[in-house]
């Protein structure tokens, strides 16, 4: 790398579940390091929209390319293995190797208008008193999803002996989050990087998980929550580059990272140029759109 350039100038990265949230705001983050991002979503100008919502990842590939990055949108639904075994095959033919993934796919809150899901339970319903296949959206949105895109990166991340996989979730603290399908689906999340990362490390590949606090999404937005936000999708865009740039990354291997930490390791600030601390959740909270894409 020239001097003066980019710290992540030539680096190819890929966030998956960026048409919105936390993935729009990481992959904005990485363009203003001057990655190559590649941008996924179900949510296109040509197609469908997830929860009838505005947001594509086109756009989001537009804000890479303002932000000072190279933008690449692409279409995937990433509970499918094949959909996301030939957007892997893509990426590499396109640009020979994939150095940094994130996954920000969450589907578990889909048709949820603030109150109620589709199935007519809330947030926090008792889990006797709702219907099992909530669970599975769950799990296939989040665990699932996260297994199929690392499983599909991981063979040529293993051939080149780096890379970095970054998976969206929620550092527990031994807390519960408010849910029982919740709690459940992002406490397998989060040992599933721990279990990636033992797996990995033997190949130079990272594997990591990154606990954001309660952030400004475009749904908290709309909800009329944002006085409860503490950061923007920015500030955890900002960690995972931070984490890119870092030789050494793999010192935090098979750890969930707290956003505010690595703000005050690496020295990166929110949008408004303050470092929010730590978001600690209370018995009476959660459910927050903590990996929204």
């Amino acid at each position: 790398m020239s001097e003066g350039a980019p710290p992540l100038a030539g680096r190819i990265c890929l966030v998956a579940g960026a048409s919105r949230g936390l993935g729009r705001g990481i992959a904005r983050a990485l363009g203003e390091a001057g990655a190559t991002v590649v941008v996924t979503g179900r949510s296109s100008e040509a197609g469908p929209r997830t929860d009838q919502r505005p947001e594509t990842f086109e756009d989001t590939a537009r804000e890479v390319e303002a932000a000072g990055g190279k933008g690449y949108p692409y279409r995937c639904d990433h509970t499918s293995e094949r959909e996301v075994d030939r957007l892997v095959a893509w990426a590499l033919r396109r640009f020979g190797r994939l150095d940094c993934v994130v996954d920000a796919v969450w589907g578990g809150n889909e048709g949820y208008d603030g109150e109620r899901y589709p199935d007519g339970s809330g947030f926090g319903t008792p889990f006797w008193r709702r219907p099992v296949a909530r669970l599975g959206q769950c799990f296939e949105s989040g665990v699932y999803a996260q297994l199929l895109l690392a499983r599909a990166v991981a063979p040529a991340m293993a051939q080149m002996r780096s890379g970095l996989i970054v998976g969206l979730s929620f550092d527990m603290g031994g807390a519960y989050l408010g849910d029982a399908f919740y709690d459940l689906a992002t406490a397998a999340m989060n040992r599933l990087s721990f279990a990636m990362a033992e797996e990995l490390k033997p190949f130079g590949v990272t594997a990591l998980g990154l606990s954001p606090g309660h952030v400004l999404t475009e749904r908290v937005r709309d909800a009329g929550l944002g006085h409860e936000a503490t950061e923007t999708p920015l500030y955890a865009g900002r960690a995972v580059a931070a984490l890119a740039a870092d030789l050494e990354v793999a010192r935090h291997a098979g750890r969930i990272l707290h956003v505010a930490d690595l703000a005050r390791e690496y020295g990166f600030t929110d949008k408004d140029g303050s470092q929010p601390g730590r978001y600690l959740i209370t018995t009476d909270q959660g459910g927050g759109d903590v990996a929204s894409g």
